[in-house]
């Protein structure tokens, strides 16, 4: 599907960005690959990493200074672009609640930029990353992505049929920047004597950098425009994830941040009725009508068919039936 296309990535050099770049290069061969960021110092420690693959040329992958605040500059971006992920955006809960405007700027107005640029260059598909924080959201961060997944979804009735629109939401992915891992590896590397837990019976679901990259690249082809895709993945009790990384130190509860919900939602009850399941993920349909195509969600252009889940159907991190435990956790955080 990708052979000779042009793809752009915004936030493309964050943990996402970087599995997403070394699988595009491995498996496709691509006109263009253009990588929006903000930071050059990011761009250029990319750039050297991926100048030694057997598939990197310059001329092919590229990077962009630039901000999704900018709508001048994404759409000098997008120019000639056949695909876009969007995956840039302000993501930490805490941040978030003391920086609302910061985040209010990135995740809905950079979101409707990304929209506007996409229209106005005649892209043929935008999915955007999305989050289970954006399902009943009880923090500003899980408030701004589902205004942006909102966003997204409405777009479809604004290109008249051209481009496509779609949204991934997923969970906790394992050893991104400024995921608990990362922090509790830390800090054992350091020598601390607990490791600290906002709540004992937090939990979250789990999933692999891979396993969030082929979803979305899965989700490019079954994509009509409208779709919210929630993939079945595991959950794990955070008491757990830290005895599995450091069994012999204690537990400290340090009490719930600012904006953090003791489980996590995806597929909310109150969207059962839009909700459908398929064999290994959900779709959330839109809750509008589009008016220029097909609108039902109950099969794909890949030929799969769902059903649509009971009335009053949730999808819940803390009562979901697949449960990682230790040892799995172990085996699960070896992959990142």
């Amino acid at each position: 599907m990708f052979n000779g296309k042009s793809i752009l990535i915004t936030g493309g050099t964050g943990s996402f960005g970087h599995r997403y770049v070394s699988t595009l290069l491995d498996k496709y061969s691509l006109k263009r690959l253009v990588i929006l960021s903000r930071d050059e110092l990011k761009q250029y420690d990319m750039e050297m990493k991926f100048k030694d693959h057997k598939r990197y040329d310059s001329n092919v992958m590229r990077f962009f200074i630039g901000d999704v605040r900018d709508l001048d500059r994404l759409k000098e971006a997008m120019c000639g672009i056949d695909v876009v992920i969007h995956a840039a955006a302000l993501k930490q809960v805490p941040a978030a609640e003391y920086n609302p405007m910061e985040c209010i700027k990135t995740n809905i107005h950079g979101a409707e930029n990304v929209i506007q640029a996409a229209l106005a260059n005649n892209v043929d598909k935008v999915i955007a990353l999305s989050t289970d924080k954006a399902a009943n959201p009880i923090n500003l961060y899980g408030a701004t992505k589902l205004a942006s997944d909102k966003l997204f979804v409405s777009a479809n009735n604004m290109s008249g049929g051209r481009a496509k629109f779609s949204v991934v939401r997923y969970g906790n992915v394992v050893g991104s920047r400024g995921s608990v891992v990362p922090l509790f590896e830390q800090m054992i590397a350091n020598g601390a004597d607990n490791l600290p837990i906002t709540h004992k019976d937090m939990t979250r679901f789990w999933i692999t950098l891979q396993e969030g990259v082929d979803f979305v690249l899965k989700n490019l082809e079954r994509m009509q425009g409208g779709e919210i895709f929630v993939p079945k993945i595991p959950s794990v009790r955070i008491v757990d994830l830290a005895k599995s990384m450091a069994p012999n130190l204690p537990i400290k509860i340090i009490g719930i941040r600012p904006g953090e919900k003791i489980h996590e939602i995806m597929c909310p009850a109150d969207d059962s009725h839009l909700t459908v399941e398929f064999e290994d993920y959900f779709v959330i349909s839109p809750s509008i009508t589009f008016f220029s195509r097909e609108n039902d969600f109950t099969s794909n252009s890949l030929g799969e068919v769902g059903v649509v889940v009971k009335q009053g159907a949730e999808y819940n991190s803390g009562t979901n039936p697949h449960f990682l435990n230790i040892e799995e956790i172990i085996r699960y955080n070896q992959q990142f």
